[in-house]
């Protein structure tokens, strides 16, 4: 075998080691959801797209739908959830009133944040010994592995839509 040869099978040997891990981090970060919404009562989507609206800050349910992947009508329903649980409020734009923004309520904070204190504590750790270079080409990748997602995820939901379009014929 080839010097080159070996390389390219090290580089394909990395790729595939990276894919089997990111897909068992992102399978652990859905039970780890899905154990934190349970104890909450509420679904792991709707946990997720709560912490969306607590890290981007008030947001219309448009953005919401384009930041997840989520129809529009889906969103709908999310927010009422949220609302109901008491999570979430509705609320018109300051600048613009015809605008409606969602917003995460103070009860994230005391209700849901402290579920997280250990594993963001752990994953502070983690990080804080990576240099900047590092941690920098992380957040690099990750911000593109996102909007790859949000890709793929309005890719398949389109072709689940035009699969129920045949169906229906």
């Amino acid at each position: 075998m080839s010097e080159q040869s070996s390389d390219v099978d090290k580089r394909e040997s990395r790729f595939l080691a990276l894919d089997a891990a990111l897909r068992e981090a992102s399978g652990l970060g859905v039970v780890f959801s899905q154990v934190v919404a349970d104890y909450l009562g509420i679904s792991p989507k709707d946990l997720e797209c709560l912490d969306i609206l607590y890290l981007r800050g008030p947001v219309t349910a448009g953005t919401l739908a384009q930041a997840t992947g989520l129809t529009t009508g889906a969103i709908t329903g999310l927010i009422d959830r949220l609302e109901a649980a008491g999570y979430a409020r509705r609320e018109r734009a300051a600048q613009d009133r015809r605008k409606v923004l969602v917003r995460a309520l103070p009860s994230v904070d005391s209700d849901i944040m402290p579920h997280y204190t250990s594993l963001q504590a752990r994953m502070h750790a983690l990080m804080a010994q990576m240099s900047d270079d590092e941690l920098d080409r992380l957040l690099a990748f990750l911000t593109a592995a996102r909007e790859i997602m949000v890709s793929e995820i309005a890719t398949f939901r389109s072709s689940l839509a035009q699969k129920k379009k045949q169906r229906s014929r």
